[in-house]
Protein backbone atom coordinates (compact mmCIF):
# COMPACT_ATOMS: atom_id res chain seq x y z
CA UNK A 1 0.00 0.00 0.00
CA UNK A 2 1.24 3.48 -0.84
CA UNK A 3 1.75 6.23 1.70
CA UNK A 4 -1.23 8.54 2.10
CA UNK A 5 -1.26 11.76 0.11
CA UNK A 6 -1.15 15.03 2.05
CA UNK A 7 -4.77 15.63 1.00
CA UNK A 8 -5.78 12.57 3.07
CA UNK A 9 -5.04 14.01 6.51
CA UNK A 10 -4.79 17.26 8.45
CA UNK A 11 -1.49 19.14 8.48
CA UNK A 12 -1.13 18.54 12.24
CA UNK A 13 -0.59 14.82 11.49
CA UNK A 14 2.28 15.42 9.07
CA UNK A 15 4.96 15.00 11.76
CA UNK A 16 3.63 11.54 12.60
CA UNK A 17 3.23 10.32 9.02
CA UNK A 18 6.67 11.65 8.08
CA UNK A 19 8.26 9.38 10.73
CA UNK A 20 6.77 6.20 9.27
CA UNK A 21 9.33 4.25 7.23
CA UNK A 22 8.50 2.75 3.84
CA UNK A 23 7.36 -0.62 5.17
CA UNK A 24 4.15 -2.54 4.90
CA UNK A 25 2.05 -0.70 7.50
CA UNK A 26 0.70 -3.87 9.11
CA UNK A 27 4.18 -5.38 9.40
CA UNK A 28 5.42 -2.13 10.90
CA UNK A 29 2.64 -2.11 13.50
CA UNK A 30 3.49 -5.71 14.42
CA UNK A 31 7.19 -4.88 14.72
CA UNK A 32 6.42 -1.78 16.79
CA UNK A 33 4.38 -3.82 19.25
CA UNK A 34 7.24 -6.24 19.79
CA UNK A 35 9.83 -3.46 20.10
CA UNK A 36 7.75 -1.39 22.52
CA UNK A 37 7.05 -4.35 24.79
CA UNK A 38 10.76 -5.24 24.79
CA UNK A 39 11.66 -1.64 25.60
CA UNK A 40 9.25 -1.27 28.51
CA UNK A 41 8.68 -4.71 30.07
CA UNK A 42 11.73 -4.65 32.35
CA UNK A 43 11.05 -1.24 33.89
CA UNK A 44 10.25 -1.02 37.57
CA UNK A 45 7.09 0.65 38.83
CA UNK A 46 9.29 3.49 40.12
CA UNK A 47 10.82 4.01 36.67
CA UNK A 48 7.35 3.91 35.08
CA UNK A 49 6.20 6.72 37.40
CA UNK A 50 9.12 8.97 36.40
CA UNK A 51 8.36 12.44 35.02
CA UNK A 52 11.24 14.22 33.32
CA UNK A 53 9.91 17.67 34.31
CA UNK A 54 7.26 19.26 36.50
CA UNK A 55 3.84 19.08 34.85
CA UNK A 56 4.86 16.40 32.33
CA UNK A 57 3.21 13.02 32.12
CA UNK A 58 4.73 9.99 33.80
CA UNK A 59 5.96 7.20 31.56
CA UNK A 60 2.81 5.24 32.49
CA UNK A 61 0.70 8.19 31.41
CA UNK A 62 2.56 8.40 28.09
CA UNK A 63 1.88 4.71 27.50
CA UNK A 64 -1.76 5.16 28.50
CA UNK A 65 -2.03 8.09 26.10
CA UNK A 66 -0.64 5.94 23.27
CA UNK A 67 -3.21 3.25 24.10
CA UNK A 68 -6.15 5.66 24.25
CA UNK A 69 -5.10 7.43 21.07
CA UNK A 70 -4.81 4.16 19.17
CA UNK A 71 -8.29 3.18 20.37
CA UNK A 72 -9.76 6.48 19.19
CA UNK A 73 -7.94 6.40 15.84
CA UNK A 74 -8.89 2.75 15.26
CA UNK A 75 -12.54 3.54 15.94
CA UNK A 76 -12.40 6.39 13.43
CA UNK A 77 -10.67 4.05 10.98
CA UNK A 78 -13.40 1.41 11.40
CA UNK A 79 -16.23 3.89 10.90
CA UNK A 80 -14.69 5.52 7.84
CA UNK A 81 -13.77 2.12 6.34
CA UNK A 82 -17.41 1.08 6.63
CA UNK A 83 -18.59 4.23 4.87
CA UNK A 84 -19.81 6.19 7.90
CA UNK A 85 -19.66 9.91 7.19
CA UNK A 86 -20.28 11.20 10.72
CA UNK A 87 -17.65 13.84 11.59
CA UNK A 88 -15.44 12.87 14.54
CA UNK A 89 -14.52 15.52 17.11
CA UNK A 90 -11.02 16.23 18.34
CA UNK A 91 -9.70 14.27 21.30
CA UNK A 92 -8.69 16.13 24.47
CA UNK A 93 -5.62 14.07 25.35
CA UNK A 94 -5.11 15.78 28.71
CA UNK A 95 -8.69 15.05 29.76
CA UNK A 96 -8.26 11.40 28.79
CA UNK A 97 -4.99 11.05 30.73
CA UNK A 98 -6.27 12.81 33.85
CA UNK A 99 -9.48 10.79 33.78
CA UNK A 100 -7.74 7.45 33.43
CA UNK A 101 -5.43 7.52 36.47
CA UNK A 102 -2.81 5.44 34.62
CA UNK A 103 -0.32 5.86 37.48
CA UNK A 104 -2.60 3.72 39.67
CA UNK A 105 -2.33 0.76 37.27
CA UNK A 106 0.53 -1.75 37.27
CA UNK A 107 2.86 -1.33 34.30
CA UNK A 108 2.22 -4.98 33.39
CA UNK A 109 -1.50 -4.21 33.03
CA UNK A 110 -0.79 -1.26 30.75
CA UNK A 111 1.50 -3.42 28.60
CA UNK A 112 -1.20 -6.11 28.37
CA UNK A 113 -3.73 -3.45 27.38
CA UNK A 114 -1.37 -2.02 24.76
CA UNK A 115 -0.91 -5.51 23.32
CA UNK A 116 -4.67 -6.12 23.21
CA UNK A 117 -5.39 -2.77 21.55
CA UNK A 118 -2.63 -3.27 18.96
CA UNK A 119 -3.81 -6.81 18.21
CA UNK A 120 -7.34 -5.47 17.70
CA UNK A 121 -6.00 -2.79 15.35
CA UNK A 122 -4.05 -5.40 13.37
CA UNK A 123 -7.10 -7.66 13.13
CA UNK A 124 -9.20 -4.73 11.91
CA UNK A 125 -6.63 -3.79 9.26
CA UNK A 126 -6.25 -7.39 8.08
CA UNK A 127 -9.98 -7.58 7.36
CA UNK A 128 -10.21 -4.43 5.26
CA UNK A 129 -11.06 -4.75 1.59
CA UNK A 130 -8.66 -2.90 -0.75
CA UNK A 131 -11.17 -0.17 -1.59
CA UNK A 132 -11.79 0.58 2.10
CA UNK A 133 -8.22 1.87 2.57
CA UNK A 134 -8.98 4.85 0.34
CA UNK A 135 -12.31 5.82 1.92
CA UNK A 136 -12.36 9.22 3.53
CA UNK A 137 -14.24 10.91 6.31
CA UNK A 138 -13.85 13.88 8.63
CA UNK A 139 -11.91 13.72 11.89
CA UNK A 140 -10.98 16.73 14.02
CA UNK A 141 -12.28 18.98 11.26
CA UNK A 142 -10.01 17.50 8.58
CA UNK A 143 -10.49 15.18 5.65
CA UNK A 144 -8.97 11.84 6.70
CA UNK A 145 -8.52 8.53 4.89
CA UNK A 146 -8.41 5.05 6.33
CA UNK A 147 -4.82 4.53 5.20
CA UNK A 148 -3.80 7.87 6.71
CA UNK A 149 -5.25 6.77 10.06
CA UNK A 150 -3.18 3.57 9.95
CA UNK A 151 -0.06 5.63 9.29
CA UNK A 152 -0.98 8.11 12.04
CA UNK A 153 -1.29 5.25 14.54
CA UNK A 154 2.21 4.04 13.62
CA UNK A 155 3.73 7.52 13.55
CA UNK A 156 2.14 8.54 16.85
CA UNK A 157 3.69 5.53 18.56
CA UNK A 158 7.08 6.18 16.92
CA UNK A 159 6.96 9.76 18.19
CA UNK A 160 6.21 8.73 21.77
CA UNK A 161 8.74 5.87 21.80
CA UNK A 162 11.41 8.40 20.84
CA UNK A 163 10.26 10.71 23.64
CA UNK A 164 10.36 7.78 26.08
CA UNK A 165 13.90 6.86 25.00
CA UNK A 166 15.24 10.42 25.04
CA UNK A 167 13.50 11.92 28.06
CA UNK A 168 12.51 9.05 30.31
CA UNK A 169 14.90 6.15 29.84
CA UNK A 170 17.99 8.30 29.22
CA UNK A 171 17.47 9.81 32.68
CA UNK A 172 17.81 6.32 34.21
CA UNK A 173 20.94 5.28 32.28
Amino acid sequence: MNRPETTEYGAHYQEYIAQVPDWDIQELLRAQLKASIELLHSLTEEQALFRYAEGKWSLKEVLGHVIDTERVLSYRLLCIARGDQIPFPSMDEHLYVSGAKFDDLPLTSLLEEFTAVRQATLTLLAGLRPEAWLRQGTAAGCNTSVRALAYIIAGHELHHVRVIQERYLAAHS
